[in-house]
């Protein structure tokens, strides 16, 4: 196992800024965590999946229509990963325990797993950002080039253009093969992360189960065997663009920095703190619009600065984090809009397969 340590805090600058936030909540006397627009939002979101999923199930629609509509599934399950299961698995979800845990089993509705999502995500990816050689997030060699720590092969001269298709696969990937591979063979991690108890295999599978059989053998019978494989590839790559576009434009770009721990040891020169400031980006933190449908994952830094607290409370957080990193001199990275921080990742891709 890889050890890491991050430097000590060399003043008052996370210490002052968690006050800060904390003052916040306590003046306006509010949870850290979800609260009723959240759980509008969850209603509409959920809504919208189940009448999709009906429709394509249940209403005499042409074969093109259904193949749209399950184009617009793919989209709508991208909403309950951002929204629903995001906060969920973070425990930010509800103030209660139970709650969360039951929400963030809606990872499972999208064929994959909450237990090693949390693994994955909360502890490995939260933790040591961008740390490659440790962070699973950045981690997709030979197929892509992500920082320049990592090995450079001649087909990524065309990362920038052949990358879509491989978003857009990676959640075909991740429900079909990844999974199991990771629990089969076990923690596949450089770091030690938590065992399985005996209630997540039997989530893992009951769940899994579910899954194939509503989104595979049930529309066979409805569609076809073609016509269904055609509807979950083409569910899935919506689902995988839009996961991992939005995902990579807060971590994989130009303004942000990378670590690598290539040996058993390293030793962060950053406090863990300026560490995720320096390795994070926001975008489009005036948008409204684009907040509501990534769940807030636009205020990345912010998200990985307090993980606890519900994305509901980013917008309001995000001023009082750019105001503390400008009184003390860190840097805050921000892009203005969701094009400029895409049109950022591809520079940063192309760059990488070409240098």
């Amino acid at each position: 196992m890889k050890k890491v340590q991050f430097s000590k805090p060399q003043g008052e600058f996370f210490s002052t800024l968690r006050k800060s936030v904390q003052a916040y909540f306590d003046e306006n006397q509010l949870e850290t965590s979800g609260n009723w627009k959240l759980y509008l939002k969850t209603a509409i979101i959920i809504t919208t999946y189940i009448a999709i999923y009906l429709t394509i199930m249940l209403l005499p629609i042409p074969g093109y229509v259904a193949l749209l509509l399950a184009s617009l599934l793919g989209f709508v399950q991208a909403l309950v990963g951002f929204n629903i299961m995001h906060d969920a698995c973070h425990e930010a979800f509800s103030k209660k325990k139970n709650v969360n845990y039951f929400f963030g089993l809606s990872m499972n509705a999208l064929g994959s797993d909450a237990f090693m999502w949390r693994q994955k995500h909360n502890l490995v990816h939260h933790t040591y950002t961008n740390v490659d050689g440790i962070d699973d997030d950045i981690a997709k060699t030979p197929f892509l080039r992500m920082c320049e720590s990592q090995p450079r092969y001649k087909a990524h001269r065309f990362q920038h253009i052949y990358l879509p298709f491989l978003y857009g696969i990676s959640t075909i990937y991740w429900v079909l093969v990844k999974d199991f591979e990771d629990y089969i063979l076990g923690s596949r991690f450089n770091i030690e992360v938590g065992k399985m108890k005996p209630i997540d295999h039997v989530m893992f599978w009951v769940t899994r189960i579910i899954y194939f059989g509503l989104y595979l053998v049930l529309p066979a019978f409805v569609w076809g065997i073609g016509w269904t494989i055609l509807g979950f590839v083409l569910m899935h790559m919506m689902l995988g663009l839009t996961m991992s576009f939005v995902f990579q434009l807060a971590h994989v770009v130009e303004n942000v920095e990378f670590e690598h721990c290539h040996c058993k040891e390293l030793t962060v020169e950053n406090e863990w703190a300026v560490h995720q400031l320096a390795t994070t980006s926001d975008f489009a933190v005036d948008n409204k619009v684009v907040s509501w449908f990534v769940g807030g994952l636009n205020y990345q830094v912010e998200h990985h600065l307090f993980p606890r607290i519900s994305h509901v409370h980013y917008p309001a957080i995000q001023k009082i984090v750019a105001k503390t990193c400008e009184e003390y001199g860190v840097d805050y990275f921000s892009y203005p809009s969701t094009r400029k921080a895409l049109a950022s990742h591809f520079r940063h891709m192309k760059r990488l397969g070409q240098a």
